[in-house]
């Protein structure tokens, strides 16, 4: 079976629209044996913390194996020379490389929206909310730089979402990988419209600003139950179409995604009912919004059945993974440093002493009260 992993991830944090717990995610992943997973909530990375703390958590024992480990082989280094030394030398560094494959990596992420125009304009619909764009951290580099780009989302660009633009994309696009997303993405909407021009347009700025970090992003959601989106799944194969051609002609790889939004599969009704209170609608009405209920995170062997036809897909996100680096995002606290006004340093000097005599001149009460 071809390796896979979930590259495209809704935690609780993507608000009234994700219902899966961090930690629900990382254990389910963790048994059907993948190396890791990102997460991508929508526009926010208020997962990233306690998904990072929770990994390190389920690697704490296979770290203190490392730790072993590598204590072990620096005194197997030092030994004079013997008969069996340097077996033991090789066994102690297969023993070392097998630990490692079992750390499972964490990969941080925002499902981005893109402003269709600029995130300082902000003149009714069409500034609205904007098109979907998948950006990873590569590196404590590509962190950083998510980091501004989010932060600067909700504090310039917000206009009904937050907001990021090509513009911003440029400044801070070092150590990112990016994937057009979901049917919300601009190549996905651009193919969907049938301005496919429009769609390679995209896909060269895309590919000329991040080279090869940028990927082409599948999705199915075949829907198999009533009361669920059933117009998902033509469009998507539609655009999967499209995509596989644009991936040769561009030399753009594949992913594929689920684009998960709950844990298991019995858990789609409840989804349903957290969207019903999303978008304030009944359970009944027939013109609210329906998910296809396929946004469960699905196993290696799922993904792989659905994506047998295009094996690149499954594989790229394997690719995608081994390009991460393991990083920690904990430092010491910040403290704001600020020049203070100098009236208030007057105000301070000259207010400490009165302090101090109303303070001595209360003491006798306070004494009596005690």
């Amino acid at each position: 079976m071809i390796d896979f992993v979930h590259l495209h991830v809704h935690t609780q944090y993507s608000l009234l629209d994700g219902q899966a717990s961090v930690s629900a995610l990382v254990d389910k992943a963790i048994a059907d044996g993948m190396k890791g997973i990102a997460v991508t909530d929508h526009g926010s990375m208020f997962a990233i913390k306690e998904f990072c703390n929770y990994v390190n958590k389920k690697n704490g024992p296979v770290n203190g194996e490392i730790k072993d480990l590598k204590k072990q082989l620096a005194l197997l280094e030092k030994e004079e020379d013997s008969a069996d030394r340097q077996e033991r030398i090789a066994e102690c560094k297969a023993k070392l490389e097998e630990a490692k494959s079992r750390i499972f990596k964490p990969i941080i992420g925002c499902e981005m929206y893109v402003a269709r125009r600029s995130m300082d304009k902000k003149e009714g619909k069409p500034d609205q909310s904007g098109y979907h764009l998948v950006v990873l951290a590569k590196n404590k580099v590509g962190y950083h730089n998510l980091i501004k780009l989010v932060s600067r989302a909700w504090t310039e660009g917000y206009y009904m979402r937050p907001r990021t633009d090509r513009s911003e994309l440029e400044k801070y696009h070092e150590g990112l990988i990016v994937s057009t997303a979901c049917l919300g993405g601009e190549v996905p909407k651009k193919i969907t419209q049938g301005l496919y021009e429009d769609a390679e347009e995209a896909i060269r700025w895309y590919k000329n600003l991040f080279g090869d970090d940028f990927y082409l992003e599948m999705q199915r959601h075949k829907a198999t139950v009533p009361n669920a989106n059933h117009e998902a799944y033509p469009l998507q194969e539609n655009v999967n179409k499209h995509l596989i051609e644009l991936s040769k002609k561009y030399g753009v790889k594949l992913i594929c995604t689920n684009d998960v939004h709950f844990v298991s599969e019995e858990h789609a009704e409840a989804h349903d009912r957290l969207i019903c209170l999303s978008t304030g609608k009944d359970l009944d009405d027939p013109n609210r919004m329906y998910y296809t209920k396929q946004e469960w995170m699905k196993t290696r062997a799922e993904m792989a059945a659905i994506f047998a036809d295009v094996p690149e897909a499954l594989s790229n996100t394997v690719e995608i993974l081994d390009k991460v680096e393991m990083y920690s995002i904990d430092h010491a606290p910040i403290m704001p440093t600020f020049a203070i006004p100098e009236a208030l340093e007057r105000r301070k000097a000259t207010g400490k002493p009165i302090l101090r005599k109303i303070f001595l001149m209360n003491l006798p009460v306070m004494r009596m009260e005690t």
